[in-house]
């Protein structure tokens, strides 16, 4: 006959403290889920068990914490997929929300080895709506115990809900601010560095430059007739040859360089070492081989200045970059002038 009592010997109030212990205080979610998942196997006598996540963007289940379940069967079981459609129990009690007992756990590949299971939904309300966030499966060497024993586990299925949901928060946040980190320090249309960002790169190599006396070079780019390309075709138009630009600019530097969108039409160059010219040269080079956008040729006018020649701060490399660079336009674009003609 099935079980009269829970099988564990501290009564209900102190198992179930220890259950909101382990979601309180505990930081890693894996941790929480096994000790409430021990705490299960405590209360009903369970001879196996397993807690799933459920991954509702892939549609299935993923198997996080075990015990009593051998490596090779948790490796064979380690996800439910097509919930939606699968006959797995694992996958009805996600699309029921309800607890179901299983009289033949050879029915859920996880326990296999066990008699019977009991297979509980982890779920939240929200709105007034029952989210599910997983399972929790316990499987048995005999029958499953009575249901009023099986009741006093729904709880801690209950506090595994929590934890699993506390750590999505957890995470969305993270991601969150993983997200605004980016879009404060990138330029939306082209992926690249943004001008803050580079400004403040700027700063940081020109002091390294300084102290360790090393090359160091700036240059600056602009899109030759980027006006006229924009008046053809639109700012679409003008929006596919910045991208274009950027995607030869990202796809050709150096690791130890930083690239960034500097202003509308104009990027920059940092390039720590001697080799700046030769880096910038070939820039310039692969932006004119593109295709044309829009039946308009593609190509940038840059000026390039190198610490400590033609400065030793930001200002003064930036104002002879920039002089450099409109030289190269006034020359016809589409090359690099590395000193302005005042310099000479």
């Amino acid at each position: 006959m099935p079980s009269e009592r829970p099988l564990h010997e501290r009564p209900d109030s102190a198992l179930f403290a220890a259950a909101a212990a382990a979601v309180a205080r505990g930081d890693d979610l894996d941790d929480a889920l096994a000790e409430l998942l021990g705490l299960a196997r405590e209360h009903l006598g369970a001879s196996s068990g397993a807690t799933y996540i459920l991954d509702a963007d892939q549609d299935e289940l993923e198997l996080a914490v075990t015990f009593g379940i051998a490596a090779e069967v948790a490796a064979d079981a380690g996800a439910v997929t097509s919930l939606t459609e699968s006959h797995d129990p694992l996958a009805d009690v996600i699309r029921s929300r309800r607890p179901i007992v299983v009289d033949d756990a050879g029915h859920v590949p996880v326990l296999r080895g066990a008699t019977s299971a009991y297979l509980l939904p982890l779920t939240v309300r929200r709105d007034g709506i029952e989210i599910a966030l997983g399972a929790m499966a316990l499987g048995f060497a005999g029958p499953v115990p009575n249901k009023k024993v099986l009741a006093a586990a729904e709880p801690l299925a209950d506090l595994a809900a929590v934890a699993v949901e506390r750590a999505l928060a957890v995470s969305l946040g993270s991601e969150r601010a993983d997200w605004f980190d980016r879009l404060a320090h990138t330029d939306a249309l082209t992926g690249l560095a943004n001008r803050r960002t580079a400004d403040r790169v700027l700063e940081l190599e020109v002091a390294r430059a300084g102290r360790q006396g090393v090359a160091l070079s700036v240059a600056l780019f602009q899109v030759d007739r980027f006006e006229e390309i924009q008046k053809a075709g639109g700012n679409a138009c003008g929006d596919e040859a910045l991208r274009r630009v950027a995607q030869i600019l990202a796809e050709s530097v150096r690791l130890v360089d930083t690239i960034a969108r500097y202003a509308g039409d104009q990027f920059m160059l940092l390039a720590p070492g001697p080799d700046g010219m030769i880096v910038t040269e070939r820039l310039v080079r692969g932006i004119a081989a593109l295709p044309p956008v829009d039946g308009n040729a593609i190509s940038v006018s840059s000026g390039i200045a190198s610490f400590p020649v033609d400065g030793r701060t930001p200002e003064e490399l930036l104002e002879v970059a920039e002089l450099a660079m409109q030289s190269a336009r006034e020359a016809g674009g589409g090359r690099v002038v590395a000193q302005t003609p005042a310099a000479e």
